[in-house]
């Protein structure tokens, strides 16, 4: 099962150069690196990045973060995941750009 990470530019070129990351401000406040799955991401751009362009969309597989991912209530008591590592560049599957159209971020085709 993959699983989704939001990043701004600046955090993923980051990732990128460091080989890994702590995650955002948030992610470091927390304690935790906040992922999504398919069907929590849309409403997770929604609402922490709404008006936010210039963001990249990152793909993990949830299986291969083994016991370092815990699945633990948050928004209406779902299970979200939460990474408590750091996100290493070699743990992506996949990046996308996730650029703000007219009525909100346009997500790759058959993600949802």
């Amino acid at each position: 099962m993959l699983i989704y990470k939001i990043f701004r530019r600046a955090e993923w070129d980051a990732l990128v150069a460091e080989g890994e990351s702590l995650g955002a401000p948030v992610d470091l406040a927390d304690g935790y690196i906040h992922f999504s799955t398919a069907a929590q991401v849309m409403e997770t751009a929604a609402k922490h990045f709404a008006q936010e362009s210039n963001l990249v969309l990152v793909a993990v597989s949830a299986d291969a973060l083994g016991a370092d991912l815990k699945w633990e209530p948050s928004r209406g008591g779902a299970l979200f995941p939460h990474l408590y590592r750091a996100l290493r560049l070699s743990d992506v599957t996949w990046d996308k750009a996730l650029p703000l159209g007219a009525t909100g971020h346009i997500f790759p085709e058959g993600l949802i």
